[in-house]
């Protein structure tokens, strides 16, 4: 069956158990291998994204990064990552999270862009909105502005959305 003709949902693999016991992962490869799926995938959260009127967006590490760096490209406007505490090689400001199975942080480059800029955090999977809301937080201490948080994947039932503000989320699918 070729992508356009599948919902996107189908292309989205659940592997229980991972990363730990009681985590039920949502693997997004599947979608990003189908040409037609990944491109109306990213179709999809570039028009999302565009009414948000972004200067910058903003792909959470990694996989925010396969989807926001082709959402920014697809919107003419520069991506800024948000990384994984200590792999960026400039000055960085740093912000602590907690997961669903432990604390992380995550960073940026304390130059990502000019004051009053506008952004649009992604990501490919909201949980609890530890991730995001650490990115949000790191977007502002730089003087920036989060217009809102788009996700190819929202699990519901780990109210994520309700961190981050309810009208400040957008999920492309829902489980």
């Amino acid at each position: 069956m070729e992508g356009e003709e599948k919902e996107l949902e189908a292309y989205i693999r659940s592997i229980p158990d991972y990363p730990k016991k009681g985590i039920v992962f949502k693997d997004i490869t599947p979608m990003l291998a189908d040409a037609a799926a990944f491109k109306r995938c990213i179709d999809e959260v570039s028009k999302k994204a565009a009414a948000l009127k972004p200067d910058y967006i903003v792909g959470i590490d990694a996989r925010g990064f396969i989807i926001g760096s082709a959402v920014a490209y697809s919107l003419g406007i520069g991506f800024i990552p948000a990384r994984k505490k200590g792999k960026l090689p400039y000055k960085a400001i740093s912000e602590e999270y907690t997961l669903e199975y432990g604390k992380a942080s995550l960073e940026m480059h304390e130059d990502s862009f000019a004051k009053g800029s506008r952004t649009v955090i992604i990501d490919d999977l909201l949980a609890t909105g530890g991730t995001a809301d650490a990115a949000g937080k790191l977007v502002t201490r730089l003087g920036g502005f989060v217009e809102g948080y788009i996700f190819v994947i929202e699990i519901s039932e780990l109210a994520g959305r309700a961190l981050l503000g309810e009208e400040k989320v957008i999920s492309i699918m829902k489980f």
